[in-house]
């Protein structure tokens, strides 16, 4: 293996000498943030890029999403996940929103839209699905639901960068969907995130909240907060989109060696493949199943002996965390696949600077404790 950590993520960084001149122009315009020329060209850039009309974009996604249920006055209770990353559901607490939560589907890991309708209830104003790993929620499904019970829609798509189904982006689904652009992901601004809106009265009343609410130097219309993305930030995804085809073609080359060489070990189920279309290649997540030899936290720890560091992403539930295991539909009983699936899941290592040998020596080692495991099994018969 190789002599540093393995992680299961690492942000591309392009070479140092291409960032330079960024640097330079920020420094000879004295324009640091507020909106500056990078921050414009990097909103329409992702504009371009993404497929879409109108962005908005933000200091990080957290904020990104607790400015978007601002943006569409959601109160009272709002359906989602508990199979995803704390955030989703700070973000509603931070709005002194309730969070209910409902199953998954066991083969998408995304939010099961036949599980919605019997969690809505009066107080229910809005669903909050996530495409999971960056593979696409059943939107139709979804909007259907939501256009019945008259519900908002706001989708975390913070894995789904550059994701399309047949029509085009995925992120023209839902009245609001909000990306992350943190390092770990597969494009980053080092820290950032995105607000997709439907229209342009839409991105004015959230460019207006991730400023404190100003509308103008003395009038303030809304309790915003300081979401805005600096120039720094902003130069650095102009630079990061440069390289994105290439990153996401090498994100393609391990996801196809990791699937060619797990298929067939027995108890390692490799989530369904996303399609040439809308795919990201995110993630790479594994299901340890229990006709595996060992446990999926045993896999874990016997990876990370050879230094190589997946991660149990996401374990534990954001349902079982203090703040939120209390409310009713956090119950287990409740969320049972969720609940197997946060047990047996593993993300492996996958980005655009792993080496492909590497990803030979983990896919042989998986393999290996198999065999060594039945041969064990039957030497003590």
């Amino acid at each position: 293996m190789s002599d540093k950590p393995i992680y299961v993520t690492q942000p591309y960084l392009p070479p140092l000498e291409e960032f330079i001149p960024y640097l330079e122009q920020i420094w000879e315009s004295k324009f640091l943030t507020n909106g500056g020329p990078f921050h414009e060209q990097l909103e329409k850039a992702l504009c371009e890029f993404l497929g879409i009309e109108h962005i908005a974009l933000f200091t990080n996604g957290t904020i990104a999403l607790v400015t978007a249920l601002q943006a569409l006055r959601i109160t009272g209770e709002v359906i989602t996940t508990p199979y995803s990353f704390v955030a989703t559901s700070h973000s509603l607490l931070w709005n002194g929103i309730r969070p209910v939560f409902v199953d998954i589907d066991p083969n998408t890991l995304n939010l099961d839209p036949e599980k919605i309708e019997a969690a809505i209830t009066p107080q229910t104003t809005a669903i909050m699905p996530v495409h999971c790993y960056g593979h696409p929620c059943n939107v139709d499904a979804i909007q259907k639901i939501a256009d019945n019970y008259n519900l908002k829609v706001i989708y975390d798509a913070a894995h789904a960068f550059g994701v399309q189904d047949a029509q085009g982006s995925i992120l023209r689904h839902g009245d609001l969907s909000v990306l992350s652009f943190h390092a770990t992901k597969v494009f980053n601004t080092f820290e950032g995130g995105a607000i997709v809106c439907p229209d342009a009265k839409t991105k004015l009343r959230i460019d207006q909240l991730k400023n404190f609410g100003y509308v103008n130097e003395i009038t303030v219309v809304a309790p915003g907060i300081n979401g805005k993305m600096s120039e720094f930030n902003s130069a650095f995804g102009l630079l990061q989109l440069q390289h994105i085809d290439k990153a996401l073609s090498k994100r393609k080359e391990i996801d196809k060696v990791y699937r060619d060489r797990l298929k067939g070990v027995p108890g390692i189920r490799c989530m369904n493949k996303a399609g040439e279309k809308v795919a990201n290649y995110s993630y790479f997540p594994v299901l340890v199943e229990p006709d595996y030899p060992i446990s999926r936290d045993e896999l874990n720890q016997k990876l990370k002996g050879i230094g190589i560091h997946p991660r149990r992403y996401f374990y534990p539930l954001i349902s079982n965390y203090p703040m939120y295991r209390g409310l009713p539909s956090a119950n287990r009983e409740n969320l049972p696949l969720a609940t197997i699936a946060a047990q047996r899941v593993l993300c492996l290592p996958i980005y655009p600077d792993l080496n492909l040998s590497v990803v030979e020596e983990i896919t042989t080692f998986i393999k290996l404790l198999t065999k060594q495991t039945i041969s064990s099994t039957e030497h003590h018969r």
